[in-house]
């Protein structure tokens, strides 16, 4: 099991970040340098190379999945995509993050895929998830819509499903575990915060930066300002923030290896999928920061949804917990709060620390095939109610 990697303070992550700022363009530059010195380039191709490297730095392309499935519901807010390949499982619902970006990072690429490993796992009655951006007829939908729509969802796939969250997703998915215990056949969780107060987290440390008297009240200003909606482009501005030299590093090395089609092909993957954004619902978003981030009410145990209080004691299915060791946004503890407060017996919770960051837990090589195949194929390997 990997060791929890001690994550440096947003100070500190401003502080460094103009030595690293200048570390990725000298580096980037040499990587340039030594490569066109290789292939004996000339000022043709070094224009040629600029070229390219500025349409991949300011071309985007809407984001999409990568493996086959249907639409087979249709919400406002969201839409059930059906990934089956047969029905020998207990279906299986993935709710991705809610974040300002799209749910497709649950579907990357063919060998970053959740979606693929879960069906790999044996999951093979597969749903899931796509939420959609916040436009001026959803701007007002709630925690009640989004609940709802579990209800809904759960309902057409029998009743009792396989639930697997990621981050945002998997909060959610534990509020529903708690609220629906009897429809929640296993819960599986990645980099999900359950204790939003556990750990070293950036998005607290900002917080607390900014909220001063009212802690609200920059958020109420952002939301008013997107006419009732969060901006998704603000939401991309945060992440950045957090890791204030992590855009120059990423078209630096670019830069270092402009000469490599694959390499400038990953950086467009990516970037598709980081630089699109989304909106928010407005009273949703503010209920996340005011009842999860700021009153830490999930495990304070008096957080209420639609009049009903939200008891993680009342979890009793199978758990699988990951975490990352380098992950800023979800610290460990955050996420193995689940199991704390769970009321799963020991022998049926089942953590997994990941070496690797936010974004790794959902996408990464390692994450997938070491950590999430094998926790899926427990999952699958459950008897059936």
């Amino acid at each position: 099991m990997a060791t929890q990697t001690r994550v440096p303070s947003q100070r500190t992550a401003w502080a460094r970040a103009p030595w690293e700022i200048s570390s990725a363009w000298t580096s980037g530059w040499a990587g340039y340098l030594r490569s066109a010195a290789r292939r004996g380039a000339g000022p043709a191709t070094v224009l040629n190379d600029t070229a390219v490297w500025f349409r991949a730095v300011t071309r985007r392309r809407t984001p999409g999945w990568s493996t086959e499935h249907t639409v087979v519901r249709n919400w406002p807010q969201a839409r059930l995509l059906d990934f089956s390949t047969g029905t020998s499982a207990v279906p299986t619902l993935v709710l991705p993050p809610q974040a300002g970006h799209a749910s497709s990072i649950v579907d990357y690429s063919p060998e970053q895929s959740q979606i693929r490993t879960a069906l790999e796992a044996g999951l093979d009655s597969l749903y899931c998830l796509d939420w959609l951006p916040a436009t001026a007829e959803t701007a007002g939908s709630t925690i009640e819509d989004y609940v709802g729509i579990l209800d809904d969802a759960v309902g057409r796939l029998g009743g009792r499903v396989n639930l697997i969250g990621d981050c945002q997703g998997g909060w959610l998915a534990s509020i529903y575990a708690a609220l629906r215990p009897g429809a929640v056949h296993s819960l599986s969780v990645g980099g999900a915060p359950i204790d939003f107060h556990a750990g070293r987290s950036a998005i607290r440390e900002w917080m607390k930066a900014t909220g001063a008297g009212d802690p609200m009240r920059p958020y109420r200003a952002m939301v008013a300002l997107g006419r009732g909606r969060y901006r998704g482009r603000n939401q991309l501005l945060a992440f950045k923030m957090l890791e204030p030299a992590g855009e120059a590093e990423r078209v630096m090395d670019l830069w270092a290896h402009i000469d490599d089609p694959a390499h400038v092909e990953r950086f467009n993957d990516f970037t598709d999928w980081f630089e699109w954004t989304q909106d928010i619902a407005g009273p949703f978003y503010l209920w996340i920061v005011e009842h999860l981030f700021v009153r830490n009410e999930l495990v304070a145990g008096t957080l209420t949804v639609g009049g009903e209080r939200v008891d993680l004691g009342r979890i009793t299915a199978p758990l699988l917990i990951l975490a990352g060791t380098r992950d800023h946004i979800t610290p460990a503890a955050q996420a193995w709060a689940l199991d704390t407060y769970a009321a799963t017996s020991p022998e049926q919770a089942r953590r997994e620390s990941v070496d690797a960051g936010h974004l790794g837990l959902f996408m990464g090589h390692t994450a997938l095939r070491e950590h999430w195949l094998p926790g899926l194929r427990a999952v699958a390997a459950l008897p059936r109610p």
